[in-house]
């Protein structure tokens, strides 16, 4: 019995070990690969965030496609402005990274893309625009996000004082 419980503590000890190196592989700072297409998750809330993601989306170029979008059920309004916009921008590629800028439920989703990478699946790059409306302090979203994002982006100086790894691209919306 004590044999049988040595060895499953050494199990254990184990699968921990290779989760940590796990993590350490994939939240690891790389510099970033430069490529052709870069598919895109856009995580859409509801009011001002999906005005501001798509203002954002105005500014990428066409190699942030396709494009896919995360709406809940009952934000119709979302909807028929994302469907909008994307008739207006008829363009079709491939891509990998999700971009968000503050809603609550981009955490979940973020999260799940971080678990692609540490599960060896696929590696997402995770793209993070704090509101506008923040400029003293980051959001809720913000500060979990600001640890698991590849990019951090804020638009005021100040954040980026306390917040030194985030970039600052001054006002982008």
């Amino acid at each position: 019995m004590a044999g049988a419980l040595i060895l499953a503590a050494a199990a254990g000890a184990l699968a921990l070990l290779l989760l940590a190196v796990r993590l350490w592989v994939v939240l690891s700072p790389r510099a970033p690969v430069p490529r052709r297409s870069l598919s895109l998750l856009v995580v859409a809330g509801s009011g001002g965030h999906t005005t501001e993601i798509l203002r954002l989306l105005e500014s990428l170029s066409n190699a942030y496609s396709p494009r896919h979008y995360i709406v809940a059920d009952t934000d119709e309004m979302s909807t028929h402005k994302i469907n909008s916009f994307e008739q207006n921008r008829a363009d079709r590629n491939p891509s990998a990274a999700v971009l968000c800028n503050g809603p609550g439920t981009c955490v979940p989703i973020c999260i799940s893309a971080l678990l692609l990478g540490i599960l060896g699946i696929k590696k997402v790059i995770i793209v993070y625009v704090e509101s506008i409306c923040r400029v003293e302090h980051l959001s809720l979203s913000g500060k979990i996000l600001f640890h698991l994002s590849d990019y951090f982006i804020v638009q005021w100086p100040t954040l980026k004082e306390k917040y030194p790894k985030s970039v600052y691209l001054g006002r982008i919306v």
